[in-house]
């Protein structure tokens, strides 16, 4: 055979692989909303850009009839490429090759890749379509999740890892994104579980669907577990571009530049009147996020998922920002279990990839109830004091309006390590609410007046004129300074820039023991 025929039978070989599990099995794949493997990666990735490996690997598995089953690509696509001109590894579980299950060698590629990514300080990107384990390897199939999950952990912190669910994602497969830093899912055509409906029917006897069970809608929303919901395949894989367009490559690299930069000096009078007269009303912190970003964008995560706390990306004079931000509108902000542990993670993946953080601060305190005793507010509320602490990166706080007790430590304040910490004039930084504190302090005065609720309302005020404000906590210097809400924008972005090049040590250790 010559040099000619040995080049067409690769070529051959190469075509026969990139059709997969087939013509007739890819077109079931569109027919339920879904694109294959490589129509994936080609509409992740730079035009043209795209690399594959490992493309001839198949499995040796010789037991029961894998002997006579073709698996192209081993059932999954790797390689690397460039998204918006930056080096990406990533790869796309093939659902048309036997149901897209892992195997010992389909788990070899996906390592390989991680370990690429480790090696170049790259960005990896899976985009996950499996139906589990593939039974008929065996313990192979569950050592090559253990060989995945471990370099999931190896990865953490050294280079950003996201997590695509475009289809099922059961058993031991959903570990590895669990593992990552950001978990995006399809809208209907994406499920995640440990055990689907029938085991937990036969189980339990609950009859439960699997889209109800383990569906984006259900864990955008109620389990956290993803962060990101895109309508369809394309709609997902365009947000994770965007994803990365805000973080940088590795923890020795800078976060990807803007294209271009919004005034620095920009006021924002819109900010002047955006805090209601009367304390307990409502009001939205998106808007003074917006107010304060770049050009308004703002790239929020875990949207739907607890709510009353926000965290996402802005840029700030062109450089990408973490922002932790109370929300008035839902539950008053007050802090539960869902919202410190939302926060917390956020914070640890921004302090580990330097990116700066800017907290905007309106907390009536921590939220009261035995459920959330019994749910452990405790343990998990001190993951938001040990991450804020635990972070080097410059940390900048805005206190808008309440600010009381332990949530007004927990949010980033001077004494968890804040670098620099302003307040608006409608700040109330004190123990407890003046309501709350009138009836405890005056409360023989109040008892022994004559009119006991015009009384009360007078100790309020009094209260809140002598506590309830950001002066004291200024004159202690736990707040830099009180600035007008106009000036937000300016003053943060200051800040920033003179935080950038800030230095900080802790004690030599091997790591902490974050209360998880």
């Amino acid at each position: 055979m010559g040099t000619d025929d040995k080049i067409r039978l690769i070529r051959k070989k190469r075509a026969e692989i990139a059709m997969g599990g087939g013509a007739e099995k890819q077109a079931k794949q569109r027919a339920q909303g879904k694109a294959t493997a490589r129509e994936r990666l080609s509409a992740f990735f730079d035009q043209g850009s795209f690399i594959e490996t490992d493309a001839f690997v198949t499995h040796r598995c010789s037991d029961f009839d894998m002997p006579g089953t073709d698996a192209p690509a081993e059932g999954v696509v790797t390689g690397y490429g460039t998204v918006d001109g930056r080096l990406v590894c990533a790869y796309a579980q093939d659902f048309t090759v036997i149901g897209g299950s892992l195997g010992e060698m389909h788990a070899k590629k996906i390592c390989k890749v991680l370990d690429t990514a480790i090696k170049l300080g790259a960005p990896v990107v899976g985009l996950l379509d499996s139906g589990g384990a593939r039974i008929q390897e065996g313990v192979d199939a569950l050592a090559g999740f253990g060989e995945i999950f471990y370099r999931n952990t190896l990865a953490s912190g050294l280079v950003p890892q996201i997590s695509v669910i475009m289809g099922p994602c059961a058993g031991g497969s959903v570990y590895s994104p669990a593992l990552t830093d950001f978990v995006v899912m399809t809208d209907k055509t994406s499920k995640m579980f440990i055990t689907g409906p029938s085991v937990i029917k036969a189980v339990t006897g609950e009859d439960v669907t699997a889209e109800t069970l383990g569906g984006a809608a259900v864990h955008a929303g109620r389990s956290g577990v993803a962060h990101l919901v895109g309508s369809d395949d394309m709609d997902a894989i365009a947000k994770t571009r965007r994803l990365l367009s805000f973080v940088p490559s590795n923890n020795l690299a800078d976060s990807p530049p803007a294209g271009g930069t919004d005034d620095l000096n920009r006021i924002c009078p819109a900010l002047e009147t955006l805090i209601p007269e009367k304390p307990s009303a409502a009001y939205d912190m998106k808007d003074v996020i917006r107010e304060i970003a770049d050009f308004g964008e703002f790239f929020e995560l875990h949207e739907t998922f607890a709510p009353n706390i926000i965290v996402g990306f802005v840029r700030m004079g062109g450089r990408s920002v973490g922002i932790v931000a109370n929300q008035p509108k839902v539950m008053a902000a007050a802090l539960d279990v869902d919202t410190t542990n939302k926060a917390a993670r956020f914070i640890r993946f921004c302090d580990a990839f330097n990116i700066p953080l800017v907290t905007l601060t309106d907390v009536p305190g921590y939220l009261p109830g035995v459920s959330q005793e019994y749910a452990g507010i405790i343990r998990h509320g001190a993951k938001l004091l040990y991450a804020y602490s635990e972070a080097t990166v410059p940390k900048i706080n805005v206190i808008i309006r309440k600010a009381y007790g332990g949530a007004y430590i927990a949010m980033s304040s001077k004494h968890l390590g804040a670098d620099a910490v302003f307040a608006w004039p409608t700040a109330e930084i004190a123990v407890m609410g003046p309501d709350g504190a009138a009836n405890i302090i005056f409360r023989k005065e109040i008892a022994a007046a004559d009119d006991p609720v015009a009384a009360r309302e007078e100790k309020i005020g009094e209260y809140r004129d002598k506590f309830a404000s950001p002066l004291r906590a200024a004159e202690r210097g736990y707040v830099d300074d009180i600035i007008e809400p106009a000036q937000t924008r300016q003053r943060v972005i200051g800040a920033l820039e003179a935080f950038a090049s800030k230095q900080e040590t802790r004690p030599s250790k091997k790591h902490g023991n974050i209360p998880l």
